[in-house]
């Protein structure tokens, strides 16, 4: 379980056996790949190239309002899985319900591929921004000329990661490498989002464009990235709002060496791994938010009830202003997972919080320890004075968790999207 990783000089563990290490370069890690980008003012264009094809797998919002560049991507996607070599995504503008919008995301394809003489059907493309305004297009292509100038120069992770930002207050990117028969396989990314989180990626807006060199068929691909996605980004929480461009690229292309099969597990760990971590970035830049908490809902009757629990909880605006507060608030965590449905006994359960050092029961076995007056409940109110908080709910009723990431709701929050169009 991913509860379980520990992590020691930037190297990743689970149990006592290496796994993986932290390294720098983002999506210009892994061998074949290029990146760039600019962003002036509102306005930004990130350029990631593939110097060969590759395998591509992808997952999208459900949402049924969905954007141009969604809808394009999947089409290139349906007739094109193995010989993808570029992805182009803007900032400032969703492209979403707008009249002609299809036509600009295809023009922007057409620029790219001029401008790095490659098939347009092997171009992604991504957008986020505001939604219901007309593509600037004077401005996107301006930017996606300096954006490939830059190119040209250099591979630049940050400058990348920085173009698609939106109301980020940081860039989001990692990367991973892990050695297989003497030769090394590298996953790299970057990701934005920090308002409009709730994902739901099945099949403000949350993009993430991941790269790796590993030899891999689409199939296999598409399952690896899947699960990733369901313990990662399906799990995180900002608002409770799922985006119209919720987008998830991961490209492959083989310049590794190594064969999925040859190390199908730890590649797996090492992609979810790479997921888990951007996700808990999103949420803890959250649109004004100043603490992250990470729920493990536990002793669940079924995996569904564990994933409904733990994102009731992390979707709670009374949990979250009591995080916000500093408020070990026990009773707005079990009233969460009373209402999301899921099969528990009041009388059973355990409530206990931490700061990823020091940890205290709120509740035991059905009974309230830490009451007024109690050495539990002051240990509780430092721990929560932490910008990092760890919630963990036993149900005892069966043996599934899940563990699901959201962060508090203060004052910036309003602020921030009441003025986002104005």
């Amino acid at each position: 379980m991913l509860c379980n990783i520990t992590y020691q000089f930037g190297i990743i563990f689970i149990g006592e056996k290496m796994h993986f290490k932290i390294i720098d370069g983002g999506v210009i890690a892994p061998k074949g790949f290029k990146a760039n980008g600019v962003k002036e003012g509102k306005y930004g264009v990130g350029l990631i190239y593939s110097e060969k094809d590759c395998i591509t797998a992808a997952t999208f919002t459900t949402n049924k309002v969905v954007a141009h560049p969604v809808n394009l991507s999947k089409e290139i996607l349906k007739n094109n899985r193995t010989k993808i070599r570029a992805i182009v995504a803007n900032s400032g503008n969703a492209n979403c319900f707008t009249k002609n919008g299809y036509y600009d995301a295809k023009e922007m394809i057409k620029e790219t591929a001029k401008l790095l003489n490659i098939p347009e059907n092997s171009i992604l493309i991504a957008s986020t921004g505001v939604i219901g305004r007309k593509m600037p297009m004077d401005i996107i292509k301006d930017k996606m000329q300096k954006a490939h100038t830059k190119l040209k120069e250099e591979s630049n992770n940050t400058n990348t990661a920085k173009a698609i930002m939106t109301t980020d207050r940081f860039p989001k990117t990692i990367a991973v490498e892990f050695e297989v028969n003497g030769k090394t396989i590298r996953i790299g990314g970057i990701a934005k989002g920090a308002g409009m989180i709730a994902p739901d990626m099945l099949h403000a807006t949350m993009l993430c464009f991941i790269t790796t060199d590993i030899k891999i068929n689409h199939s296999d691909l598409t399952k690896s990235l899947q699960n990733a996605v369901d313990k990662s980004f399906n799990n995180a929480v900002v608002d409770g709002d799922t985006s119209t461009n919720d987008t998830v690229f991961i490209l492959a292309n083989g310049e590794s060496g190594i064969e999925y099969n040859e190390c199908a597990e730890l590649f797996d760990n090492a992609l979810t791994y790479i997921c888990t971590e951007l996700a808990k970035m999103m949420v803890m830049d959250g649109e004004g938010s100043t603490k992250l908490m990470e729920v493990c809902v536990k002793g669940c009757a079924s995996e569904e009830d564990a994933i409904k629990a733990s994102k009731s909880i992390v979707r709670s605006l009374l949990v979250k202003t009591a995080l916000y507060g500093g408020d070990p608030n026990w009773g707005r965590i079990t009233a969460a997972v009373g209402y999301s449905g899921v099969e528990m006994d009041m009388d059973k359960m355990d409530v206990l919080i931490s700061d990823f050092e020091k940890e205290v029961y709120l509740v035991k076995d059905g009974v309230p320890i830490a009451d007024e007056g109690t050495k539990e409940l002051k240990l509780a109110e430092e721990i929560m004075k932490n910008d990092k908080i760890k919630i963990v709910v036993d149900l005892k009723v069966g043996n599934y968790e899940n563990t699901s990431y959201g962060c508090d709701l203060g004052h910036d929050y309003v602020q921030l999207n009441s003025e986002y169009t104005t």
